[in-house]
């Protein structure tokens, strides 16, 4: 079960300077979940809902189930996302999912 949900409505993928983002927005509540990287590669940035609750490396692992998009945080990260374990993006209504996916796989996000 995870300790923080996103409903996604709608999902991007943009680049801009030198960087790589994908995000999954809940345009109701204005929640989010971010990905970033380096188009160079690097370390992926993970936050939710504000800058201050990411850290790069961030993602333990992630996969594709039931609950949606499930991101298991690094226990070490923990503490950056008020101590939350796992983060479920619900996938079920969620324009553009399969490019955003696809984008996490190219950033080589472990376990999709």
């Amino acid at each position: 079960m995870a300790d923080l949900v996103i409903k996604a409505g709608y999902a991007t993928v943009t680049e801009e300077d030198v960087l790589r983002f994908v995000g999954f927005v809940d345009p109701r509540k204005e929640d989010y979940a971010l990905f970033r990287q380096s188009l160079d590669g690097g370390p992926v940035w993970f936050e939710v809902n504000d800058e201050d609750f990411g850290a790069d490396d961030a993602v333990a692992c992630a996969a594709i189930g039931p609950e949606g998009l499930v991101i298991d945080i690094t226990p070490a990260r923990a503490a950056r996302f008020g101590y939350a374990n796992r983060v479920a993006v619900r996938l079920k209504s969620c324009e553009g999912a399969d490019a955003a996916l696809a984008a996490l796989r190219l950033m080589g996000v472990p376990g999709l």
